[in-house]
C-alpha cells in the first residue's frame, strides 16, 4: 500500500514517476528553507531549457496570498515552487494562478481524489474544504526571459495539535484517500500536470483551459461576497472571463473582478 510518510522526499523517485518527461525538469529537494518562492525569486537558476522545481520538507517563513503566513509542520504537507519561463516578448500572463489550480486539481483526480473544486483565484478545495493554496509571483524580464514562480502548499496529514484559523474549512490528503500515494508519486503527478497545462497555456492562453476550470468552479451559480481593501461587493458567481477575471452578476449588471487585493467568500 502507498502511504504518506515523514521520510525525506527522494528526488530520484520523483524523476522516476515523471518517466520520459523527467528530462524536462530540474528538481532540487532541501530539508528546510524560508520560502521556496522566495529562494527562486531572489536567485533564479540559469535558463537551461528545463522547468526548475524547488521542494522543501518545511518552510520557516512561508507566504500565502495578500501577505498571509503559510503555516507549516514537519511532514504535514508538500511544499514546492515551479519556475516557468515564458517566450521573450510574451504578454503578461493572464489567469496563471487558475491554470496552476487546475493542474493541482487534475493531478488529485488522477490519484483518485473525489470532490475536487477550485476557488477563484488560488485555492483547491475538496467538498468545500481547503486542501491546497497557490501563490504566483512574476520575475520581471530585466534583460532576461520573463518568468513566473508558482508556489504550491498542499496538506498531506495535519497534526492533531495544529492550530489553524478556521480549521473547519481545511482538510488534508489523508482524509481524502484510504490509500494515499507516496509523496514522490504525488509530486511527480503534480509536476507532470504542470508541464502539460503550462505548455498548452503558453501556446493558446487561458481561453484553452477556461472550460476545464469552470467545470470545477466551487462557487458556480452561488451568491458570493468579494472583499477588497476598502469596499465589498455581492453577487452571483457566473464563472471566469477569458483572462481569468471573476464574473459576478450583480444588481447593476455583470461585473469583472480582477485577482489581487480581493478575497472571495460564500454568502451564508
Amino acid at each position: 500500500m502507498h502511504s504518506l510518510s515523514c521520510e525525506p522526499l527522494d528526488r530520484d523517485a520523483v524523476l522516476a514517476v515523471l518517466g520520459d518527461h523527467a528530462a524536462a525538469f530540474s528538481v532540487v529537494v532541501v530539508p528546510e528553507c524560508a520560502s521556496t518562492n522566495s529562494v527562486l525569486l531572489d536567485d533564479p537558476p540559469a535558463d537551461d531549457g528545463r522547468i526548475h522545481v524547488l521542494v522543501t520538507d518545511r518552510q520557516t517563513a512561508g507566504r500565502g496570498r495578500r501577505g498571509r503566513n503559510w503555516l507549516s509542520w514537519p511532514g504535514a504537507g508538500l511544499t514546492f515552487s515551479v519556475l516557468w519561463r515564458f517566450e521573450p516578448g510574451a504578454p503578461v500572463p493572464a489567469g496563471l494562478s487558475l491554470v496552476a489550480g487546475l493542474a493541482v486539481a487534475r493531478a488529485l483526480e488522477e490519484l483518485g481524489v473525489e470532490g475536487v473544486q477550485l476557488k477563484w483565484p488560488n485555492d483547491v478545495l475538496i467538498h468545500g474544504r481547503k486542501l491546497a493554496g497557490i501563490l504566483v509571483e512574476l520575475i520581471p524580464g530585466r534583460g532576461r526571459t520573463p518568468a513566473a514562480v508558482i508556489g504550491v502548499g498542499l496538506n498531506l496529514r495535519l497534526p492533531p495539535e495544529a492550530d489553524i484559523p478556521h480549521a473547519g474549512g481545511v482538510t488534508d490528503l489523508a482524509a481524502c484517500l484510504t490509500a494515499p500515494p507516496t509523496r514522490a508519486r504525488l509530486l511527480g503527478c503534480l509536476l507532470d500536470q504542470f508541464r502539460g497545462l503550462l505548455e498548452l497555456y503558453a501556446a493558446a492562453g487561458f481561453p484553452a483551459l477556461r472550460g476545464a476550470w469552470q467545470q470545477r468552479n466551487a462557487h458556480a451559480g452561488l451568491p458570493v461576497r468579494i472583499l477588497g481593501e476598502t469596499v465589498s461587493q455581492e453577487g452571483t458567481c457566473v464563472g471566469v472571463d477569458e483572462d481569468g477575471a471573476l464574473l459576478l452578476n450583480t444588481g447593476s449588471g455583470l461585473q469583472r473582478v480582477l485577482s489581487g487585493e480581493v478575497s472571495l467568500r460564500s454568502v451564508a
